[in-house]
């Protein structure tokens, strides 16, 4: 097996959980006929604290994860093939700023589905990818802008007034990922740098301790 198609399978563990674990509970809520959005982010109650880890396995039903289930499989086997040193991270960041953001700042209402999570990956793999100038990362960035550009507009207050959508969940997923994109620029895949952009490095400043050595007449040398 290649290197490629283990990084991909390796890329693939993290993100099948959580979606199993979604469309498990999605299951057992049918099955049993029950509803657990209760378990979702009460905004400023005790009852929804736990929501804030809770709520990205809770849907409002088959179409709701339906809709998550896509975009949040390509997102996050992107986040964890391409930045796998740092896909743990930035996933537990998005995760818990954006639920503790909708516990401070949302709507009385119980905030449920993984829409926060799948914001702040595509917002870091875009941001992350413009800010490092990798050519690769960049394309993965345009790929994200064409595929999941118009999701802006879900973050946007009053877009959908008609609708239960959490804009909340949104815009606090959004930002979590342009922080994360900054914040670890300097970390996980770097833009490659080219020999002349080395050799320029390595090329001495005039009057720099290197330059000043060589220069340096050598007194053991006998007429």
């Amino acid at each position: 097996m290649s290197i490629e198609k283990k990084r991909f399978h390796a890329a693939l563990i993290v993100p099948l959980f959580m979606l199993i674990l979604m469309w498990i509970e999605r299951f057992a809520e049918y099955a049993f006929g029950i509803s657990l959005a209760f378990l979702g982010i009460h905004p400023l109650h005790a009852d929804g604290l736990p929501g804030i880890i809770l709520s990205p396995f809770i849907h409002g039903g088959f179409k709701h994860l339906l809709a998550n289930s896509v975009p949040f499989l390509i997102l996050s086997v992107a986040l964890f093939y391409f930045y796998r040193n740092l896909a743990v991270k930035v996933l537990l960041f998005v995760w818990l700023m954006t639920g503790i953001w909708v516990w401070i700042m949302g709507r009385e209402a119980y905030h449920i589905g993984a829409s926060g999570l799948i914001y702040g990956m595509a917002s870091f793999l875009f941001f992350s990818g413009v800010i490092r100038k990798n050519t690769q990362l960049a394309a993965l960035a345009l790929v994200v802008a064409f595929l999941y550009g118009s999701m802006i507009w879900g973050a946007v207050p009053g877009f959908f007034p008609k609708e239960h959508i959490s804009w909340e969940s949104h815009l606090g997923g959004l930002f979590s990922g342009l922080v994360m994109a900054i914040y670890y620029r300097k970390s996980g895949p770097q833009r490659k740098k080219y020999s002349w952009e080395i050799e320029e490095e390595a090329e001495p400043e005039p009057g720099d301790e290197t330059d000043a050595y060589w220069k340096k007449p050598d007194t053991t040398l006998r007429e």
